[in-house]
This record gives C-alpha cells, structure tokens and sequence, in this order.
C-alpha cells in the first residue's frame, strides 16, 4: 500500500472511532422503570341501616291518622320519626287494627307500637315501653246544651267509648260491667260522630283526641268537661318484651329530640303551646288504655 493511502485509510479510521465515541457519549441510559403503585385499600361499605316495623292504629287524630293519600301522619308518628333519626334507624309504619296490636307485637310481627298507649303495669307484664312521651288524661265530651258537669253525671246517662281503651275501663267501673248504657265503638271519633247525632249522650276518651275533634268539628257544637278524679297517664312506645338493645335506642332517640328542641316543635305544631312541665308519675294505671 502507498505511503498516501496508508494515510488516508488512518484518516479515515480515526474520524470513524471518533464518530462511534461520541455517539455513545452522547447515549443517555433509559430511565429506571418507577415503583408500581401500591393497591389503594377501598373503604369498607357502610353497614345497612336498620328498618323497624312499626304498628299504628291510624283512627286516632291527631296521634296517628291516614291523609288523603292513605298515608299514616300524627303527632306520634313525627316524634318516632325524629326518635328514629335521632338514634341512627329507620320505621316503617303499618296500620294495626287496636282489637289485635299487642299481638303483633308479641309474636313478632311489629318490632314497635306506637299509638297513644298509655303505659300501665299490667301491659309491663308483657311488653316493655320506652320512657314516656306524652301525657294525658281523660275528658268527657257532650254538647253544648249538656248539664253534665263532672264525671259522676254520667251515671245514667248513654256514654259512648272506644273499645278497650281507658275510657272504656273508667266507664265500666262507673256504670257496671252489665250496664246497657255504655256503647263500645271500634275508634274514638264513630264515638264522636254518634254523640253529634244524639246516640250517645257523652263520650269519655283521651284529652289529645277530644279537643283535636271538637276543634275540627265546630258544627257539632260540643263542649269538653274535665274531671280530677281521672288518674294522669303517659304515652309511652311499646316493643317486645326483652328486646333491650332496641329499648336502649329508642330511649336515646327520645332524649336526643327533647334535648334539641325537636320535641317541642313537633308538640306545638300539633297543640298549638309547649308542652307543661313534666308532672309528677302517675299512680301506676291498670286500665287497658288507648
């Protein structure tokens, strides 16, 4: 080879080492593959809320009543609304005739009851209840014309009650277990509505009832007497006897609205005032009571 080609082929050859060295000086290194993610934990599902059966007899306005739309609204049935949302559940409410209400309840079929149920010792046998609600008390109803003036008037006189109810029980000791004049119907207001056309000459029922019908009804043209010899009773939510976790919710519920003044909101749309302060406990009622 010539001393001039010899030249050349060196040339040629450092300009090519020179081209592969900075080529690969210039190669950058791929970058290391990031860390894969870790699984994101998802967050356990809320557990269910609990729904509870609740037993009404919705013919006893304004405690508990059907509107329009079939739909069961009262006093009662806002307060275990509010008890419920209060406590963390949830009711369903079911018309329940009052002849068999206890049973249901017993059997199973209703977790609760609420409907104007005064709390006595007796049904205590049976069925545990919440602390109290409301309290009542009796009250006759006669028209306007009426000389009735206290309870012992009614002696001889027809007097209409709702089946099994206290006022039932008060007129029954008043005028005798035999006595023809003491007509039963199957709801306060048939009572009502049979003393408006003269069939009865007074009725004896819960106080809430009877001034919320003679209110509603002008053209009765009734009058309401009281009467100290009838005993105070309290309302109170009936659940199965031994079911104390429920017992201990609803008893949550109830304090929570009447420490928030949910309570008595519901109680004045309903009557109109605050509720009185709290009497003192009733002597225990062995009535069956409405």
């Amino acid at each position: 080879m010539s001393a001039i080609n010899t030249r050349r082929f060196l040339q040629l050859a450092g300009l090519t080492a020179a081209g592969l060295f900075l080529a690969a000086c210039g190669k950058k290194e791929p970058a290391p593959a990031a860390p894969a993610a870790a699984p994101v934990a998802s967050a356990p599902a809320p557990a269910p809320v609990k729904v509870y059966t609740v037993g009404t007899d919705a013919a006893y306005a304004p405690f508990e009543s059907q509107n329009e739309k079939g739909e069961i609204v009262g006093f009662d049935i806002d307060v275990l609304k509010a008890v419920a949302a209060n406590a963390g559940f949830e009711v369903k409410f079911v018309n329940t005739p009052w002849e068999g209400i206890f049973n249901a309840l017993g059997q199973g079929d209703r977790d609760m009851v609420v409907s104007a149920v005064t709390i006595t010792d007796e049904r205590k046998q049976t069925m545990d209840f919440s602390d109290p609600y409301f309290d009542a008390a009796q009250l006759i109803a006669v028209k306007e014309g009426s000389k009735v003036a206290k309870f012992a008037d009614l002696k001889k006189l027809k007097v209409g009650v709702q089946t099994g109810t206290t006022g039932d029980e008060a007129v029954t000791k008043l005028l005798g277990k035999t006595s023809t004049n003491i007509k039963r119907f199957e709801s306060t207001p048939l009572a009502l509505k049979e003393l408006e056309s003269g069939g009865v000459d007074a009725v004896v029922a819960d106080n809430g009832v009877v001034v919320h019908y003679v209110a509603n009804n002008p053209g009765g043209k009734f009058k309401t007497v009281s009467d100290a010899e009838f005993v105070p009773e309290q309302y109170g939510i009936a659940l199965k006897k031994g079911n104390a976790e429920l017992l201990a919710l609803v008893n949550k519920g109830l304090a929570g609205i009447k420490a928030d003044g949910t309570y008595t909101k519901i109680y004045t749309q309903y009557f109109g005032a605050p509720p009185a302060a709290p009497a003192a406990a009733p002597a225990p009622a062995s009535a069956a009571s409405k």
